[in-house]
């Protein structure tokens, strides 16, 4: 099981919404730039399946969630 680590990601919220995370990029050579952009890119596509799970937890097994069609 995967385990969950809400302090890395309250860390990572604050180095992006400091301004750090910008800082970093500007300074950075250009393969770091890369690996950046593509750290933030998945992160997104983690981000959707994150919306769908919770999506899923809250409303299976709920009148809403029949009415709606989430399985």
């Amino acid at each position: 099981m995967a385990a969950l680590h809400l302090k890395y990601l309250q860390e990572l919220e604050e180095y992006m919404n400091s301004g750090r995370m910008q800082e970093d990029f500007e300074c950075s050579p250009e393969e770091r730039r890369l690996e950046m952009l593509e750290f933030l890119e998945t992160l997104m596509d983690v981000a959707e399946v994150a919306d769908e799970t919770a999506t899923k937890l809250i409303f299976k097994n709920s009148q809403l969630g029949a009415l709606t069609g989430v399985k």
